[in-house]
């Protein structure tokens, strides 16, 4: 859910997951938006993933020049805009990227 969590890694819970150097940088940069806590949402992605393979299953999007990866932490604020976009007829997926960055 993408509402409920932080940016969550797609292991199995044996150390950290294993991204690309660019997916790395995407989760780590994401946090720039974040509503929750920019530096613990950084610190967060450092703990979960390490550079490594690139990972195919991993959840990354781009809307309105936006990337992000995995699941995105959202605010309050970013949620009630979520579901007002989303009754306007907007994709979840890209009014999730879309509340996150620009709300």
């Amino acid at each position: 859910m993408a509402a409920s969590g932080a940016t969550a890694a797609a292991g199995d819970g044996m150390g950290k997951h294993e991204v690309s150097q660019e997916q790395f940088d995407i989760l780590v940069g994401q946090c720039r938006y974040s509503d929750t806590g920019k530096a613990k949402c950084r610190e967060a992605a450092k703990e979960m993933y390490r550079v490594g393979k690139t990972d195919h299953n991993l959840d990354c999007r781009t809307y309105s020049g936006v990337t992000v990866c995995g699941t995105l932490r959202l605010g309050k604020a970013e949620r009630a805009c979520v579901r007002e976009s989303e009754a306007k007829g907007l994709p979840f997926r890209r009014a999730e990227v879309e509340c996150y960055a620009l709300v």
